[in-house]
């Protein structure tokens, strides 16, 4: 198994690297040492190597990924030099494959997305393009999704920010409930296990549009069709969308500057 090497240590590598542990993952997990205090405390909880410096991790690793912010990017470009051929798996979001090839010019480099459920082996696995050690390597950290366009990947980067949003939509639906009376415990079980049945059941009917299987339920004369109406007046799809336009503007417009 191939040894990895993390640059840049933060709250996204650290739960790639738990959840790479939980999945069995044995080869060497290499840690920078910039963020001194959290790479320690990885590297004795899941058996990682915390090395001298940024090129040390390179010299040692048979691939590389990259969990610097994009601002960071050219800074850390200057400080390590990367093997022709070796490969670079950036997290870096907005960061095209041209602007990679430009930073670490010698590297095989592909843009990968994952979130913080990958700590639990339940995240989206988004790999672009298709490369089959990325697969290997980050494939059991969840739904492995290969896509060779880069503006399918920007668009899986806006959907991926939803994951962000949907706290703060169950939040409010949780606090609903618990104002009205029900004990936090009992409102947070019930939110989350409503859309848990509500994955379970589209995962496994993917023939049937999301909004056909809404409308099975909110079927007239019932409950769930009066409160239906209410939303259908106040769409508060129309502001997620606005918000998904903002993320995704933001995206290509970081996009065109790097390629100026």
């Amino acid at each position: 198994m191939q040894s990895l090497g993390i640059l840049g240590v933060g709250e996204l590598t650290e739960k790639i690297v738990l959840g790479l542990r939980r999945a069995g993952y044995t080869g060497a997990i290499l840690l920078s040492p910039r963020n001194a205090e959290r790479a320690q405390a990885l590297a004795q909880r899941c058996d990682c190597q915390v090395l001298a410096d940024n090129q040390s991790v390179v010299d040692e690793a048979e691939a590389v990924l990259l969990g610097v912010r994009p601002a960071s990017l050219n800074e850390l470009a200057a400080q390590v030099r990367l093997r022709p051929g070796q490969h670079l798996l950036s997290l870096a979001a907005g960061v095209g494959l041209e602007q990679l090839g430009q930073a670490f010019p010698a590297a095989r480099c592909v843009r990968v997305m994952l979130s913080y459920a990958a700590q639990f082996n339940q995240s989206n696995v988004v790999v672009c393009p298709a490369d089959p050690l990325t697969e290997q390597c980050l494939g059991s950290l969840g739904q492995l999704v290969v896509l060779e366009d880069e503006a399918a990947f920007e668009l899986a980067t806006v959907a991926a920010c939803m994951n962000g949003w949907f706290y703060f939509l169950l939040h409010d639906l949780q606090q609903w409930l618990s104002d009205k009376g029900l004990p936090p415990e009992q409102a947070r079980a019930l939110v989350l296990g409503n859309l848990q049945d509500c994955v379970a059941s589209a995962q496994r009917q993917p023939y049937q549009s999301l909004n056909a299987l809404g409308q099975a339920i909110a079927t007239p004369g019932t409950f769930t069709a009066d409160g239906l109406a209410v939303l259908m007046h106040q769409p508060v799809s129309a502001t997620w969308g606005a918000a998904c336009e903002v993320v995704l503007d933001g995206l290509l417009t970081r996009s065109r500057l790097a390629e100026q």
